[in-house]
């Protein structure tokens, strides 16, 4: 995992809100969208690459704390 510059709350949301903005336009045949990451590097996402996109916004949820904790796998216990 890259390390970042360390981004205030704020800053998180309103690239967060941009990440799944893109997101929904590509996903609904939008095309093309260029974000400007955390590093400050250039990426074009496309219909392709919305896997990439994915995984960034869970990055951003994950630095916000709002995505819910998994308890681990389910087992089941027969007797």
């Amino acid at each position: 995992m890259a390390v970042y510059p360390v981004a205030t709350t704020a800053e998180l949301q309103a690239r967060l809100a941009e990440a799944e903005k893109a997101y929904h336009e590509i996903a609904t045949g939008g095309g093309v969208r260029t974000l400007v990451d955390q590093s400050g590097e250039r990426i074009e996402y496309q219909p392709a690459s919305l896997s990439r996109l994915q995984a960034y916004i869970l990055d951003l949820k994950r630095q916000l704390g709002i995505l819910p904790r998994h308890a681990g796998p389910l087992g089941f216990y027969f007797s």
